[in-house]
Order: C-alpha cells, then structure tokens, then sequence
C-alpha cells in the first residue's frame, strides 16, 4: 500500500500477504422453537469472541434471535472458514449446554444444540454496512419478567 494513501482499517496485512476477507455466518438451533435467551445470546457472543481469537480471527458483529445467531467474521486467509465453523458451533453448544442446561434442555433434539446446517456468505459484494445493519436489526429476544 503507497505510504500517500490512508489505510483501510478492514484490510489487514501479514509478512506475505495483505487481505481483507469477511463472511457472513448464520448458524440456526437443532429445535427452532426458543433455545436461545437473551442472556444466553451474550454467553454464546463471549465464547464465539474467544474461539475467534483462538483462530486469529475477529468477531466485528454478533446478534440473532430466539432460534439463530447471526455473525460477520473477518477472518486470515490461512483460516479454513469451515474448521472456523465447526469450532464455534462446538465449543459453544458444549458450554451453552454446560451453563443453560434446565433452559436448553427443553428445546434439544436428541441432545444437539446447533442445526448440522449453517449459512456462509461472502461480504465481498456488499457493502460492510448493509450486512451490519442487518445484523443489527435481528429481534433479540427479551428476558421473561420474573413472576411476582
């Protein structure tokens, strides 16, 4: 990149390589029917940062709504995306499962949390800001009140 422009924050660079990849991803519950919680969706956001971390790899939008989550990665070209897939949805059924489990237990199938299906879409076409808004703009389930 010519030291006279300005850098683009979204494009990052290694020793050989200068990249800008970001994917769209939406993972959907076993049982469509309520499994995720409010509360819940900010564990499963905490996890899925860690495990972005772990990958080299940065969580830039989360949100989703009772039955699906909603995520725009970025991520390195050395990243299999579907390894990167695999991870999330593993490590955070394991542990959603583990902190949720009277909740989530009622809404499991045969014990599974996540749907063995997933949405992968590429951002290049996109503007960033268009997939933000959408994500942006999931209806987040709110917290029951508790009974009186």
């Amino acid at each position: 990149m010519s030291p006279r422009q300005s850098p683009d924050p979204d494009v990052s660079t290694g020793r050989h390589v200068v990249h800008h990849l970001r994917a769209h991803l939406v993972f959907f519950t076993k049982c469509r029917c309520g499994a995720l919680t409010d509360a819940a969706l900010r564990r499963c956001e905490q996890i899925m940062k860690k495990v972005y971390e772990d990958f080299e790899a940065e969580l830039r939008q989360f949100n989703g709504e009772h039955d699906h989550v909603h995520l725009l990665v970025h991520y390195p070209p050395k990243v299999q995306l579907s390894k990167l897939v695999n991870s999330l949805k593993g490590v955070s059924a394991r542990l959603l499962r583990k902190e949720y489990d009277a909740h989530v237990r009622r809404h499991l199938w045969g014990g599974r949390f996540w749907s063995g299906s997933y949405f992968a879409g590429s951002c290049g076409g996109a503007p960033p800001t268009a997939v933000r808004q959408y994500i942006e703009d999931q209806q987040r389930p709110c917290e029951p009140h508790a009974a009186q």
